[in-house]
């Protein structure tokens, strides 16, 4: 209640005393922040080839506009993916900076409008003198936009954030396959480990029957002794392949986002059915659909924009700041006592040893270096298409 009682007219008295001084601030403001210098972003040119591999493929339509449930048609496959998706640690921390680097965002954001804040005080002197003081400020501080620095600021933080976005939904893409992957290999070890184990009995059945020959007279003991060296390799093929098996299932819980544990199964491998044709779509279009390209992309764009920053902070800086408040050493006469202040700082640098170009010069060579990082990301791109579709 206080609050709306001393706060309330006296930011209303602000307004209707000073507007003109206010208004003029703004447009003052208004004038400074239209100016923007620095050099804006473009693609680098990549040179893209006409085709992907060797496909002859005009077609537009790619295998990226295929839902994933579309393409694993295991109902015990779909639910371990769903599981990871839900449940997997890199994955929810992926969203938690995807958070972290939104209200970054915002907080650069914020710095292009001004600051209003409020502050009360209220104070007695014991010495020889004693005495009260009681004081209620509201400030306004706005740092004029003059050459963009802040607007380069926040386009670089609005690229950190779109970054994280585009990883978590690469990470998103990477975790289905893997787990797509690590379950096919599982159920492959699992068929493997079937048909050792029908060449155990047939082995088993194949040295019984080597003995009784060789007593017999029919054979020589060697034939009956490489039977027994047959059974022998078998014999140890078992235990690396439950080995193996098991290490798969700990692959796929740590995937899933749980502890070591037997993971389910559906159809065998040999009964799995997948798509025969993958369409590949055009070079353009894997540019705009492969999430790491965008977030190389998006890298590129906050280091160009960092690159703004460091440049107009060479320029001078000017902060507009304002002050309204009631001071009085009586409470009674409290109200009767205002003033106001409208001030202006210029803050420019002068000599810093070279610093603020050594900034610019910094900024430039990390733009540079990420440039190439992203023509190396689309390059590895290409190659991975390439080799998948190979």
């Amino acid at each position: 209640m206080e609050k709306e009682i001393v706060y309330g007219p006296l930011l209303k008295h602000i307004v209707m005393k000073h507007y003109h001084i206010i208004l003029a601030a703004i447009l003052i403001g208004s004038l400074a922040t239209s100016c923007k210098i620095g050099k804006k972003y473009t693609r680098p040119e990549l040179d893209l080839p006409t085709t992907i591999a060797d496909t002859n493929s005009s077609d537009t339509t790619t295998v990226a506009d295929i839902q994933w449930p579309t393409i694993y048609t295991d109902t015990v496959l779909q639910r371990l993916i769903n599981t990871a998706l839900t449940y997997n640690k890199d994955l929810l921390a992926a969203a938690a900076r995807v958070k972290e680097s939104r209200y970054a965002h915002r907080m650069e954001k914020a710095n292009l409008f001004p600051k209003v804040g409020a502050d009360a005080l209220a104070e007695r002197e014991y010495d020889r003198s004693p005495g009260n003081t009681f004081n209620v400020e509201a400030t306004l501080s706005w740092e004029l936009d003059l050459w963009g620095k802040l607007r380069w600021s926040s386009q670089a933080s609005l690229a950190a954030y779109l970054q994280t976005v585009e990883g978590q939904r690469a990470l998103h893409m990477t975790l289905v396959s893997q787990v797509a992957q690590a379950y096919f290999e599982l159920r492959a070890l699992d068929m493997e480990l079937s048909i050792v184990k029908q060449t155990y009995e047939a082995r088993v059945e194949s040295v019984r029957l080597a003995k009784l020959r060789f007593e017999g007279g029919l054979t020589s003991e060697t034939a009956y002794r490489q039977a027994q060296v047959e059974l022998a390799k078998t014999t140890t093929l078992v235990p690396d392949l439950e080995r193996q098996i098991r290490l798969k299932e700990n692959e796929i819980s740590l995937l899933t986002g749980h502890y070591p544990g037997d993971i389910p199964r559906g159809a065998n491998i040999d009964r799995q059915t997948l798509l025969t044709d993958l369409p590949v779509g055009l070079p353009s279009s894997l540019l705009e659909r492969r999430p790491d390209i965008w977030q190389a992309e998006y890298k590129l764009k906050a280091a160009n924009a960092k690159v703004g920053v460091a440049y107009t902070s060479l320029f001078p800086q000017i902060t507009l700041t304002a002050r309204y408040g009631r001071e009085d050493s009586e409470l009674s006469d409290f109200l009767k006592a205002p003033y106001f202040y409208l001030g202006g700082k210029l803050l420019a640098p002068v000599f810093n040893a070279g610093s603020n170009r050594a900034r610019l010069k910094a900024a430039r060579a990390a733009l540079e270096a990420e440039t190439y990082s992203y023509q190396q990301t689309v390059l590895s791109a290409f190659k991975e298409v390439d080799n998948a579709l190979t």
